[in-house]
């Protein structure tokens, strides 16, 4: 922790080394300029079996220039923040003039920048101690050891920090945001053995006080690890498969990969042609919201100045939009979305800030009710989807529905389809809550693969 903690909130150092910036890459003849630095304090512990295994402390500036001639543009970083800017700026012309020209790069329009920055109510200044950290994560450890049938701790952590950035471009916009952060994580195990079975939760907030208490987390690790003892294999099966909100809400970002505008502008997407179309079933409306109160990565402006404002992604089952940062706003004849992100050491691409699914009208247990038989999916394992076809395909564990109830723990088996057959027979619940930054209520897509023994 560092002497003064308000210290890390200090934006006027880093608006200065900016500014610095900028003045220089004017001064070795850059047509346009846009400096970033970016500020970090991460404090961590993680304990297992009530001792402390490793605590974690780092704080670091980043500074990044982004110098154009004419259309031909180049990138140079440091972390050093006070390192000689008149030398990266020159290291950075000479890049640029050797650079290929690109016909779609270039500053935001200005009439595009952010001028009035709302409070999203991102900090809190209250950051806690090494002590008060390892007292959240012994807690969260008891409550686990404390459920029956939890026979070890895989470890708990509890984490605070912050992260900030500063944007400056030479024409005229100068804007900052800080986000403070806290987790809290365990990881149970259950059973003995070769017949033991490993669950965890967590939580993440930007204030301490909306983490869910660490009784809570401990016991939810303790609780899931025990269900998923003595698990079944089951014989391969074309069935619905109900995804519990934690791993539903990977179904969301894979649909924030398909409509990143610069997927679309490689046509690597398998959306690229479906603009306008309707891609969901009727009662799905997906929606970016980087201006959440206190959501995790809410922003008053995206990674170019653009005003940050919610983005409406599919409504009632129709691709309304894609997620454009201006280069592929300019490649696709489109206006940016104000979904650019950066980091100091390369240019701007489009990504989702607050993602979320809206809920539908059924609760969970109604949503499978009617299952004869059906997997309820608990973990993904893998990364098998095809961007460019749809084509998924997933480890999964969870368990088996027989007539609308959930019975036995399930494991090792792969579900399989296409991503677009899935989006058309999506169908959502009522439970959707905001504990991460892509969300979803349970949902339940029909006609999966289900491949087991």
């Amino acid at each position: 922790m560092p002497a003064s903690a308000n210290d890390l909130f200090d934006q006027n150092s880093l608006i200065a080394r900016a500014e610095q910036l900028i003045a220089a890459a004017k001064a070795a003849g850059a047509d346009q300029a846009d400096a970033i630095v970016v500020r970090s304090f991460s404090l961590s512990v993680e304990l297992r079996n009530g001792a402390v295994e490793e605590c974690q402390s780092s704080e670091g500036d980043d500074l990044g220039l982004r110098v154009f001639v004419g259309r031909r543009q180049a990138v140079v970083s440091s972390n050093d923040v006070a390192a000689d800017v008149t030398a990266l700026a020159e290291r950075a012309m000479a890049m640029a003039r050797a650079a290929p020209e690109d016909k779609y790069a270039g500053l935001a329009d200005a009439e595009l920048l952010a001028r009035d920055f709302p409070d999203l109510d991102l900090v809190d200044r209250d950051l806690p101690s090494v002590t008060r950290l390892e007292d959240l994560a012994r807690a969260a450890e008891d409550a686990a050891l404390a459920v029956k049938g939890v026979t070890k701790s895989n470890g708990a952590s509890a984490s605070t920090g912050i992260g900030g950035i500063v944007l400056v471009t030479s024409h005229g916009f100068q804007g900052a945001y800080f986000a403070s952060h806290h987790g809290l994580s365990m990881s149970a195990i259950a059973g003995e053995g070769t017949a033991m079975e490993t669950d965890y939760d967590h939580s993440s907030a930007l204030h301490a006080g909306d983490l869910e208490p660490p009784e809570t987390v401990g016991r939810n690790a303790g609780v899931r690890a025990v269900a998923r003892l003595n698990p079944r294999k089951i014989a391969t099966c074309k069935v619905p498969v109900v995804f519990e909100p934690r791993v539903a809400r990977s179904l969301v970002a894979h649909l924030a990969g398909a409509v990143n505008g610069a997927a679309i502008a490689r046509r690597t997407s398998f959306l690229r042609d479906k603009l306008g179309q309707q891609v969901f079933a009727r009662p799905v409306t997906i929606i970016d919201d980087p201006v959440r109160r206190r959501g995790l990565r809410s922003r008053p402006f995206d990674g170019e100045g653009v005003t940050s404002r919610p983005l409406v992604l599919v409504e009632n089952g129709v691709l309304r939009s894609w997620l454009l940062d201006c280069a592929s706003a300019r490649e696709l004849s489109l206006s940016t979305t104000g979904h650019a992100q950066r980091g100091t050491s390369s240019a701007p691409s489009p990504g989702p800030s607050n993602l979320h699914m809206m809920p539908g009208d059924a609760d969970p247990a109604t949503l499978i009710a009617d299952i004869k038989e059906g997997l309820y999916v608990t973990e993904l394992i893998g990364m098998g989807v095809n961007m460019v076809t749809g084509d998924y395909s997933r480890g999964a564990a969870g368990f088996w529905i027989e007539n609308g109830e959930r019975t036995y723990p399930v494991s090792e088996v792969t579900i399989a389809g296409n991503l677009l057959d899935m989006f058309r027979s999506l169908t959502p619940a009522n439970d959707l809550s905001f504990r991460y930054a892509t969300n979803a209520p349970t949902l339940r897509v029909e006609g999966l693969t289900v491949a087991g023994r």
